[in-house]
């Protein structure tokens, strides 16, 4: 799941909320703090929303390790995904949900998301692992590999983030998630066949994952914008884990498009 929210909604929104620094105006005598400090205290910063990215991606990471320990074993009887990962990606979902209306619980409920998505990606890495053996480290390095690039796209603004832009990406995003939801739901009661070009190695099959991929590189220039424009508006440093749940909904999505991709390369 991506992160549409992240916009300049959100910015305009924790400003009406009383979340931005003092107006002035509204004061009978000007505010004064005496020598002027380049440290913002209590107001987003990029270094804070890294700190917050970092403390989500451990907790993340923590939770895959032990999700990869539970993950099926292929010399084993049962290879099944447990009941559990699944238990986990309605946690996810219900958490980003929550934070997308409510941002100021970003900072509670990013770490429930980390805890319960990271042990859902060991588990399903188990599982594709077991299939496909290496196919976990070739998405870990693809997956850093696109956020470092979009970064350094994003940082020489070879990549802008115009209004269009981010209306392009938000509605196809969103588009996206609302197949995605519809497939899940065929699947449910027609099978996995109503819809094998999602799952198999085609070129239709591949093509899909590729713009599925492209997609949420896309989704993290509108992060890196919501974290620039975020910290130079002076947002409550609450928002600094709104922003860092931001990134860790993309990565996580991003991983899962480049697991699914180099799937269908690998079995051709």
């Amino acid at each position: 799941m991506s992160n549409p929210f992240l916009n300049d909604k959100a910015i305009k929104s924790a400003a009406e909320a009383g979340w931005g620094a003092p107006d002035p105006s509204t004061r009978a005598t000007p505010i004064d703090d005496g020598p002027i400090s380049p440290w913002k205290s209590g107001v987003m910063t990029v270094n804070g929303t890294i700190s917050a990215t970092g403390v989500l991606m451990v907790i993340l990471l923590a939770s895959a390790t032990f999700g990869w320990m539970n993950g099926p074993d292929r010399t084993a009887a049962n290879t099944s995904i447990p009941a559990a990962a699944i238990l986990c990606i309605l946690v996810g979902f219900a958490c980003a949900i929550a934070v997308s209306f409510r941002p100021t619980m970003a900072k509670w409920l990013g770490p429930v998301y980390a805890l319960a998505q990271g042990y859902f990606l060991g588990v399903i890495s188990k599982a594709y692992e077991n299939f496909q053996s290496g196919i976990v480290i070739q998405a870990i390095g693809a997956t850093l590999g696109v956020f470092i690039t979009m970064l350094v796209l994003y940082r020489t603004r070879i990549i802008k983030v115009t209004d269009k832009f981010r209306r392009v990406i938000i509605l196809a995003t969103v588009g996206l998630m609302v197949f995605y939801l519809v497939s899940f739901v065929i699947s449910l009661f027609a099978g996995s066949d109503a819809i094998s070009f999602f799952h198999e190695p085609s070129l239709l099959g591949i093509g899909f994952s590729l713009f599925a991929a492209g997609l949420a590189a896309m989704n993290l220039a509108l992060d890196f914008d919501f974290i620039e424009k975020g910290s130079k508006a002076g947002l409550p440093k609450g928002m600094e884990w709104f922003a860092a749940f931001g990134v860790l909904v993309t990565l996580v999505w991003l991983y899962l498009e480049m697991l699914r991709l180099l799937s269908k390369l690998q079995s051709r």
